[in-house]
């Protein structure tokens, strides 16, 4: 079986956004980049696949600037065995990375792709449910358990109302959940591996693909600033509070 995983260059998870002056968008100078959170986990499922027998290749992918390179790394250290390198330095849409990946997919064959739910910079949620679509592929969606075995995916997902458990067929995409895995920290050892595996470059041009924007940021703002909240002496003075000041009662 072999596995595709699509990475993505965020800023870290640790590091506290600054909107730009002008409101056009987050400010990225100097800012700490990592691979997307959801996407370790992706990658940490796939690793832990093949070293249970059930996979043969990982291929880790990123769509992004040259720098992204440094995530792809950071991928095969982890246990990926080789990367692509989508280069754009175009701002990516969700659509457009489906069908990125899917020129990728229709040209390596994978059995699998495992992919992050998200990601946290711009939240949409989206790639994963429209590379089913433009595939044609069953889609697994939030997963937080994984079983692979002969030609089959059981995922579970948590919902509502508890756990629902989905058997697809492969090929299928699956999205992964926090609570699938912890991943694992790259070693030295595979750090340096990892800067002699494959790498290859291509370009959305080079895949067929057309990524001109369908959507304007129109603003970026940071959240309002909470106030303090207060203590009141009684019940009858919160009654107050609640119904002439705040006025939601």
């Amino acid at each position: 079986m072999k596995i595709l995983v699509p990475v993505k260059r965020v800023v870290d998870y640790n590091v506290k956004i600054r909107v730009k002056s002008d409101g056009t968008g987050v400010d990225l100078a100097n800012v700490k980049m990592s691979v997307n959170p959801f996407d370790e986990i992706a990658i940490e499922e796939a690793v832990r696949l093949k070293e249970s027998g059930k996979a043969t290749e990982i291929i880790a992918v990123s769509i992004g600037p040259e720098k992204a390179q440094e995530q792809l790394r950071t991928a095969m250290a982890i246990g990926a065995d080789r990367g692509i390198l989508v280069q754009t330095d175009d701002e990516v849409e969700p659509l457009a990375v489906a069908k990125i990946l899917k020129a990728l997919v229709d040209k390596e064959s994978p059995d699998l792709v495992i992919m992050g739910k998200q990601a946290i910079d711009d939240d949409s949620n989206q790639t994963g449910q429209m590379l089913a679509a433009l595939l044609g592929w069953s889609q697994g969606t939030f997963a937080s358990k994984l079983e692979v075995a002969d030609g089959s995916v059981k995922v579970t997902r948590e919902i509502d109302g508890g756990l629902e458990t989905l058997a697809l067929k492969t090929p299928a995409i699956i999205t992964t959940d926090l609570r699938l895995n912890e991943p694992r920290y790259a070693k030295l050892p595979d750090i340096m591996k990892a800067k002699k595996k494959e790498l290859e470059t291509l370009t959305p041009g080079d895949l067929g693909v057309n990524t001109a924007k369908r959507m304007e940021t129109l603003k970026v703002a940071e959240p309002a600033q909470r106030s303090g909240g207060i203590i009141v002496a009684s019940v009858d003075e919160l009654i107050d509070k609640l119904k002439n000041e705040a006025k939601v009662i």
